[in-house]
């Protein structure tokens, strides 16, 4: 099948599909005429990538994984420190956003929002003190 054939059917991109191809993530087989011919592995690889960068692995995490995936003989501890890496980063960020949450709550409550023109939020964004 052709990229726009795959891309149907895995729900990516053809220029994703292209990058992952650019940076050897898959490799599909060429026609005669030069023209990408996707198989079923491919697909299956690509569905892979696809779920695994939705979950927010990076490229580099992939390739770790679709590496274990494709290897039998694979400890599985591999895999589980890989996503439990990637599950502190994610809990981190939740971390950062949950203060940046906080202070920008903070900052609209104290906000007036009326015709005066002090405005803490401004304030703050400036480093004036409050």
């Amino acid at each position: 099948m052709n990229i726009g054939e795959a891309a149907a059917a895995v729900a990516l991109p053809a220029k994703t599909i292209r990058y992952y191809e650019e940076i050897g993530l898959v490799r599909p087989r060429r026609d005669a005429n030069g023209y990408r011919a996707f198989v079923e592995t491919d697909l299956h690889k690509l569905r892979f990538l696809g779920r695994a960068r939705a979950l927010g692995f990076s490229i580099e995490e992939c390739r770790a994984l679709l590496a274990l995936y494709e290897d039998d003989s694979r400890a599985s501890g591999e895999v589980k420190a890989i996503a439990s890496k990637h599950l502190a980063e994610i809990a981190t960020k939740i971390a950062d956003l949950r203060a940046m949450e906080a202070t920008l709550s903070h900052l609209v409550e104290t906000c007036a929002g009326d015709g005066r023109p002090d405005c803490p939020i401004l304030a703050d964004l400036g480093g004036e003190p409050h």
